[in-house]
């Protein structure tokens, strides 16, 4: 049998319209993930350094507040940057530390409603995003990073947390996140164009499971085989890369 691959330069961009589509369904799939939450789960620690089950929904919330209003998320900014001044630390840091400080006194079940309680607000304030806000730029403040549009932050960057987010939820726990090609797939997928626009060299790579796929660029290269989760886990720096996996994506 023959497994068609797909060039990578040929994945489409996820635009405005798709990008709500996958954040909804995203955010219905972590709500889930919350909602099945023993007691004893939400002190499990997770992929990320320092940060256990409770603290990733914490600066999930965060992120999700700042989504769903402006004067918010200026707050957050103005005060992650004067942080980041002051420490010499990224500003991305000090939000996420923000926003799990502030959210810390927040019991499970006081967390679990806060999170249905702004998740539809904060899909209508991304859906809300004009075209020229989108196409406006936004500086990370990431090391090695060109200026970002506004459109990439919030119809991309602000779905693919949460992705990683549940993923890292489901590994601490020892539960399967569920993942489908339409939705998880498409997640990777853009993931894989992203990277290959990033290291600019030929490859073949073949990604298992039901998120996964099979993409190259150019001739010759690297020949990569790799469960898809995995893949993403190399890429945003929770597992080791080396070659071209060691070229970092954001999520």
């Amino acid at each position: 049998m023959i497994v068609r691959s797909t060039a990578a330069e040929a994945i489409p961009a996820i635009g405005h319209d798709e990008a709500m589509r996958l954040a909804a369904v995203e955010c219905e799939r972590l709500l889930a993930v919350a909602d099945g939450l023993q007691a004893e789960e939400w002190l499990r620690q997770t992929d990320c350094p320092g940060w256990n089950v409770k603290e990733i929904l914490a600066h999930v919330l965060g992120m999700l507040e700042l989504q769903s209003d402006g004067d918010e998320r200026m707050r957050q900014f103005k005060i992650a940057t004067l942080a980041a001044e002051q420490t010499g630390s990224l500003r991305i840091d000090a939000m996420t530390a923000l926003q799990v400080r502030e959210h810390a006194a927040l019991s499970p079940d006081e967390l679990r409603w806060a999170l249905h309680d702004t998740v539809p607000r904060a899909l209508t304030g991304r859906t809300g995003t004009t075209a020229d806000q989108r196409g406006a730029l936004y500086s990370s403040g990431l090391p090695g990073e060109d200026a970002w549009t506004f459109g990439y932050l919030f119809d991309v960057i602000l779905t693919r947390d949460p992705w990683i987010h549940r993923v890292d939820i489901c590994r601490a726990i020892e539960r399967e996140a569920e993942l489908s090609a339409d939705h998880d797939g498409r997640i990777v997928a853009d993931v894989v164009a992203d990277w290959a626009r990033r290291h600019g060299q030929p490859f073949t790579l073949t990604l298992d499971g039901p998120a996964g796929g099979r993409f190259s660029a150019g001739v010759g290269g690297s020949d990569l085989e790799l469960d898809a989760v995995t893949f993403c886990r190399i890429l945003s720096g929770r597992a080791p890369g080396s070659g071209l996996l060691a070229t970092r994506v954001p999520f």
